[in-house]
């Protein structure tokens, strides 16, 4: 259980701690004896005929999976659940988070599918415009617009904002996004 507990100390990756996380993953699993399966002469099952080889190194490829498989949120292990080998599993994540394209499609797929949740106004407007300035940064030309910004906040929001917003999209004139957020967290304008 000790391991458990050390592992849960690692934050969770997601779409945007791959280094952070990589390194932590890396000296854990130095620490523990285990990166040889990760990345060295030992990333394959033994071939030979030698049980108790093949054996020792079934449990330890079976450990760096599991402390894989703990250490990524949902949406990433995704990419990795079917994999056999703890080396496969690194590199599909390497490879996910250090290609431009790719990590553009998951924050844009992150941006998509956002919502306010539990979140206060003023966090849940910052998560939507650190992902579109994300966006921005990996691919100038798939900048996300404020008027689309502006739907996509207001399409995650509560249900409770709903009518409010309503009424926002009649006036004549449309708020601002830091505008908008302000009169949503109630703030004088």
């Amino acid at each position: 259980m000790t391991e458990l507990q050390l592992v849960g100390g690692i934050k969770q990756l997601n779409q945007s701690n791959y280094k952070q996380w990589s390194t932590c993953i890396k000296s854990y699993l130095q620490g523990k004896d285990l990166w040889q399966v990760m990345n060295g002469t030992k990333t394959r099952q033994p071939t030979n005929d030698i049980n108790s080889t093949i054996g020792k190194w079934q449990v330890k490829a079976t450990r760096v999976m599991f402390i894989i498989k703990t250490t990524v949120d949902e949406d990433v292990l995704d990419h990795i659940q079917d994999l056999e080998f703890p080396k496969q599993a690194w590199d599909t994540l390497e490879t996910l988070f250090t290609k431009k394209d790719a990590q553009l499609q998951l924050v844009k797929g992150e941006l998509m599918t956002a919502s306010q949740g539990d979140l206060p106004i003023s966090q849940y407007f910052q998560k939507i415009k650190n992902l579109c300035r994300e966006i921005g940064e990996l691919d100038p030309q798939s900048r996300v617009s404020d008027a689309c910004m502006k739907r996509i906040l207001i399409h995650g929001l509560r249900p409770e904002y709903r009518s409010f917003v309503t009424a926002i999209q009649g006036w004549a004139t449309q708020p601002s996004i830091t505008k908008f957020e302000n009169i949503l967290a109630g703030k004088k304008l």
